[in-house]
Order: C-alpha cells, then sequence, then structure tokens
C-alpha cells in the first residue's frame, strides 16, 4: 500500500496547523489516487510529528511512504532536517520504502497556481472594484 505524508514546517498558531490538516483531508476525499492513506505530519509546534506520520502510515499497513515537503523553498528543513528524518525512518523500518518527494515550491505546477491565485483579485482591480485588502 501507497502512503502520502504532507510534511509541513507547523506553527504556534493552531490555525494555521488546522489549514495543513484541512488541505490534507480535502487531498483524501479527492478523486481516488495512488495513495490509499495521506498523512499531515508537523516538523514542529505541531502534531502529529512527521515521524509519528510515517508510524501511522506503517501501523496502517504502508509499504511505500511519500513524503511531500509543503514548502516553498528549499532552505535548511527541506534540504537538511526532513531528508534526515525520512533517512532515520527508512533506517528503522527497512522493509518500507520511504521517499522523500521535491518541495511544492519546485513543482512545475506552482507558476500556474500563483497566477491562478492572484486571477480574481486582478480581474476585480481591473474592473475598477478596489483589492480587498489591499
Amino acid at each position: 500500500m501507497q502512503t502520502l505524508v504532507v510534511a509541513a514546517h507547523g506553527s504556534r498558531r493552531e490555525a494555521s496547523n488546522t489549514e495543513v490538516r484541512l488541505l490534507v483531508q480535502r487531498l483524501s476525499e479527492s478523486v481516488p489516487g495512488p495513495f490509499a492513506l495521506i498523512e499531515a505530519g508537523f516538523l514542529e509546534l505541531a502534531s502529529p510529528s512527521i515521524p509519528e506520520a510515517i508510524t501511522s502510515c506503517i501501523e496502517a499497513g504502508a509499504d511505500r511512504i511519500v513524503v511531500v515537503p509543503y514548502f516553498l523553498a528549499s532552505g535548511r528543513h527541506v534540504s537538511e532536517d526532513i531528508p534526515r528524518i525520512v533517512e532515520a525512518m527508512s533506517a528503522r523500518h527497512p522493509q518500507v520504502m520511504i521517499h522523500a518527494a521535491d518541495h511544492i515550491g519546485a513543482s512545475q505546477a506552482m507558476p500556474r497556481l500563483i497566477l491562478e491565485a492572484a486571477g480574481p483579485v486582478h480581474d476585480a482591480v481591473g474592473n475598477g472594484q478596489s483589492c480587498t485588502p489591499c
């Protein structure tokens, strides 16, 4: 069984953590894809941690886990911390293939997503409406 862990930073602001959990819930409810289970995992400041999310997938029967860093840029967390966690969990569970994917900021879809997000504001401003909350 293949599973997905969306690895986010975590925040002291619980609403931010809830936003990530809701994203994972929407992913889980979307059209069936290649992942039997999708979990959120946080690097710090929130639960479950990335290792806890990976462990949850393994306990559910995963034999392949993809960890996607939910980060826009490849700072230290993306280039060092998350790979270190994936490596440690792989060593602890050699029977499970655990792989870190590229962070979402590296996705070829990102330019389209940015333009799509800006579209409604651009359309409103272009029609003479005020830009709220600009």
